[in-house]
């Protein structure tokens, strides 16, 4: 590669000679001290070419004898076992025009059709083959009949000997219920029909919305049935839900909500309220808000379509919508603050660095709160003040007492004496 130079006003002209280590700077040579510095600011000169000498002669292609090649008469270092070798192999004679060796290459003139010596093209024995035999075609490898047997290095490693009785439906290998993905394939199941009466019973206790004939310019939103099992800690059948929900995405900014964050409990608070409870020797209790969303007051004119079960009784109608129902963009938020209210009124303080933890404190009773969408976390060394809370909560929202915290986002809570153990294994 050609030298680059550096070029700058009051600067030298230098060649660049490599990197340096360490920082992000180039070598550079100094013609006049012969030294070799360090610089990051320069220019590149590629058309600059200094050790380069266009007077420099250029040898002549002529034509004249060509050097002839000699043999190598010493041992081979890599020999070729093409063959047994001879008995007795003949002298090679010396070649002719050995005493050119003696004269400088640079004056012999090279010739553009350089020729084989005699030496080179003498017969070789006719025990060494010319040419190497060419190696045979690779035949494909026949498969093995054997049956195969499953590998075992990692059947040392399943423990479901020592798992509690409780938990053994949720390790075994049972296959999962169907949930069906659209109203049209729950005809066979008795158990869909339940849970979406249910839902519909559900929906007008909480004053969802009122049916109505669509206003002009108005343009309804569609909703869908989603149909999930709820299950318990141990992996059993808890609930099926047909939950109603509205296509938020066709919702207009500005006309059918303006504002959607809600705040969520952070996992850093869930580890530490665990591990507050564990050294202060507190009770955790956990709480389900049913339906959630549907507490939630709307402030926006929104109509929704009416669900295919409902649709057949009343036609050309709409539901104007009064709560938070589940698939609005502003749904959690409309629940958030819905919660938030009711749980200040109650004399609880919110937390500044997670809007989800509420605290109170009165006297030496110490109660802790924290909310994830519809899961309630309740902590405190003081029974009495839990029980009073949850009652207050149960006339504000229909709950359900889960009791001792077992099963929560996923994480398997179980307590003993010495403290608090957690783990994922579902």
């Amino acid at each position: 590669m050609p030298p680059m130079f550096i070029q700058a006003p009051n600067s030298l002209l230098e060649p660049i000679i490599g990197y340096t280590i360490g920082q992000k700077a180039y070598k550079l040579h100094d013609f006049e001290t012969h030294k070799i510095f360090t610089n990051r600011d320069i220019l590149f000169l590629e058309d600059k070419f200094p050790f380069s000498s266009p007077d420099t002669p250029t040898r002549p292609h002529t034509t004249g004898p060509s050097l002839p090649l000699l043999p190598f008469t010493g041992p081979d270092p890599f020999p070729l076992n093409y063959g047994p070798s001879p008995s007795s192999p003949s002298a090679i004679s010396p070649a002719p025009g050995l005493d050119l060796l003696n004269q400088p290459i640079l004056d012999l003139p090279l010739s553009t059709e350089p020729t084989l010596s005699a030496s080179i093209q003498a017969p070789l024995p006719a025990d060494v083959p010319l040419t190497q035999p060419a190696p045979d075609k690779a035949q494909p490898t026949s498969i093995s009949s054997r049956p195969k047997q499953p590998l075992t290095h990692l059947k040392d490693f399943v423990c479901s000997q020592v798992i509690l009785p409780p938990h053994h439906s949720s390790s075994s290998p049972t296959g999962p219920l169907p949930e069906p993905s659209s109203f049209a394939k729950t005809n066979s199941d008795p158990r869909w029909h339940e849970a979406m009466d249910s839902e519909l019973v559900a929906l007008a206790d909480n004053h969802t919305w009122t049916l109505t004939h669509l206003p002009p310019g108005k343009f309804p939103t569609d909703c869908k049935r989603v149909y999930k099992i709820k299950r318990c800690a141990d992996g059993s059948v808890e609930l099926y839900k047909a939950r109603l929900v509205a296509k938020g995405f066709t919702q207009i900014e500005g006309l059918d909500y303006h504002e959607t964050f809600s705040s969520t409990a952070k996992m850093i608070t869930i580890r530490c309220l665990l591990a507050v409870a564990a050294s202060q020797h507190c009770i955790i209790h956990q709480l389900d808000v049913h339906n959630a969303f549907l507490h939630g007051d709307l402030h926006e004119e929104i109509y929704m379509s009416p669900p295919p079960d409902l649709r057949q009784q009343r036609e050309n109608l709409v539901c104007c919508l009064h709560k938070s129902l589940y698939g609005l963009k502003q749904a959690s938020r409309q629940w958030f603050a819905k919660f938030t209210e009711a749980i200040l009124a109650a004399g609880f303080i919110q937390s500044k660095a997670d809007y989800s933890l509420f605290t109170r404190k009165d006297g030496k009773s110490f109660i802790a709160l924290l909310i994830y969408v519809d899961d309630i976390l309740i902590t405190g060394n003081d029974i009495d003040a839990i029980n009073i809370l949850k009652s207050f909560l149960h006339t504000c929202f229909h709950i359900k007492n889960l009791g001792d915290l077992k099963y929560f986002l996923g994480i398997e809570v179980s307590r003993s004496k010495k403290g608090i153990y957690v783990s994922q294994r579902k």
